[in-house]
């Protein structure tokens, strides 16, 4: 199984990397959420903010596989221990690719690796594209789409 999509965006790399990876724009992309991590090959990382378990709910958390600032992040990944509780038997991989195209960039992102039979695939599948046009939005507007939550 694998999720696959590409935008073109408005922006720079470095705009756009900002979003991925500060407080400041994963706030604002994943609903209150930050991401937390070193960015060392084989270190941690989680998504943390509001959620079922208060303010510092783990929405998703994993190991990073490969970090170039403003090129690529590649991870593995896992649901929340909210979400499901084998969340530590499902996982996937999440790859983060940007290059500069023209005067804009274009910002690829694959979810494959699946372990079989993983209960958030459907709901993934759906939320990539608020999120993934929520990080365009932002990046050539400034401001965040309201999705009316």
């Amino acid at each position: 199984m694998e999720l696959k999509y590409e935008f073109y965006i408005g922006a720079t790399c470095k705009e756009v990397w900002d979003i991925l990876v500060t407080p400041e724009g994963t706030r604002k992309i994943l609903f209150g959420s930050v991401l937390e991590s070193t960015f060392e090959i084989g270190s941690d990382f989680r998504y943390i903010g509001p959620g079922n378990d208060g303010d510092e709910t783990v929405h998703v958390y994993g190991t990073i596989l490969a970090y170039e600032p403003e090129k690529l992040l590649s991870c593995i990944e896992h649901a929340g221990p909210s979400y499901n509780p084998n969340h530590a038997d499902f996982q996937s991989r999440m790859t983060f690719t940007l290059e500069t195209v023209g005067s804009c960039t274009k910002m690829t992102l694959i979810n494959d690796e699946w372990t079989p039979n993983h209960p958030s695939f459907e709901r993934t599948k759906a939320s990539w594209w608020m999120i993934l046009s929520n990080i365009k939005t932002l990046a050539e507007t400034g401001k965040t789409l309201d999705f009316g939550w």
